[in-house]
């Protein structure tokens, strides 16, 4: 065949590049109101709350936040027991989840032989599937009665010392809330840590050995050390989600409003209190003060996450400057 003369050659459509750029602008505005709209979504969700819980929190104020009261037959409503409950079940869930996490993570990536990730992978990623309805009746019919009648015992005598571990032991209990949610918060944990060590240089592990680091030498200092920002934007993350974690932990904490030095004592969480009677509260001061409830819980969750994403993106300036 000889070489493409002037007419055998495609012309160019009149008006394509036109076209070409209307898509652009078209696909590029388009994606942005999909972005906008989530966070307009968290806006009109903060707003909703607020309306709903103001008259609640201009008729208590502070006291909202400060007060151990929790009455619906006197109208007098405190949030403290819930925000306590909250935090220490967190508190408990991490101390739990995050050396299993971690530790896990540290495997799969550093340690484990190449034919077993995957599957262990996967049956991280299967946990985290697990409905957490699922967990709390697994938690009523198998966790609870095994804590009340072995690990309770075990606790109360070798640290019965401590307020911690005395009272008498329920089974349903602070600590059972803790227990829960740390299983439900490992997947997560696990996976941001793995990849963030995954993202560790290579050369970091090749200097360690070059200086004649042992494999344990080199995990602890050269990648350990260098992602312990990111690994603590994991745990955060993890703490995001176990601050609103419901159905489970209300099966297995005891959702009773008190503040309690033992953790074997029932306790209650600002979602728990939200589920267990929004459903059947009246409109009137109750049910405003349930509104406040998840504002708190909002604000909380909010600002975890964001603490959580600022140190992540700390983490990963330096690696993309070292790449």
């Amino acid at each position: 065949m000889g070489p493409a003369t002037t007419e055998d050659r495609p012309t160019a459509t009149p008006g394509a590049p036109w076209r070409r750029a209307a898509g652009d602008g078209v696909f590029k505005w388009l994606t942005l109101l999909m972005a906008l709209s989530v966070i307009a979504l968290i806006f009109i969700l903060g707003c909703e709350l607020a309306r709903g819980s103001q008259p609640a929190l201009r008729q208590f104020g502070w006291r909202f936040l400060t007060s151990a009261d929790w009455d619906p037959v006197n109208e007098r409503f405190g949030a403290l027991p819930f925000i306590f409950g909250t935090v220490v079940s967190s508190v408990i869930a991490l101390v739990i989840a995050v050396p299993l996490s971690i530790g896990t993570a540290v495997y799969l990536t550093e340690l484990a032989p190449q034919w077993l990730r995957p599957a262990l992978t996967l049956f991280i990623e299967l946990l985290a599937a697990v409905p957490s309805v699922i967990l709390g009746l697994w938690g009523i019919f198998v966790m609870v009665p095994w804590l009340r009648e072995h690990l309770f015992p075990w606790l109360r005598a070798a640290f019965g010392f401590l307020p911690l571990f005395q009272g008498p032991s329920y089974g349903v209990s602070m600590l059972a809330g803790g227990v829960i949610i740390a299983i439900m918060v490992l997947p997560i944990i696990t996976s941001v840590s793995r990849e963030i060590l995954r993202s560790v240089p290579g050369s970091q592990r090749e200097a360690a050995y070059a200086l004649g680091a042992t494999r344990w030498e080199a995990t602890r200092v050269a990648v350990l050390s260098y992602a312990r920002r990111g690994l603590f934007g994991a745990v955060v993350l993890g703490l995001g989600r176990a601050l609103g974690e419901t159905i489970a932990v209300t099966m297995v904490i005891g959702n009773r409003p008190e503040i309690a030095a033992s953790l074997f004592a029932p306790g209650y969480t600002l979602a728990s209190v939200v589920a267990n009677e929004f459903t059947e509260t009246p409109p009137g001061v109750h049910l405003e003060a349930l509104f406040g409830i998840g504002l708190v819980l909002l604000g909380i969750t909010l600002a975890v996450n964001s603490l959580a994403r600022l140190l992540l993106a700390t983490f990963s300036r330096p690696a993309i400057l070292a790449s």
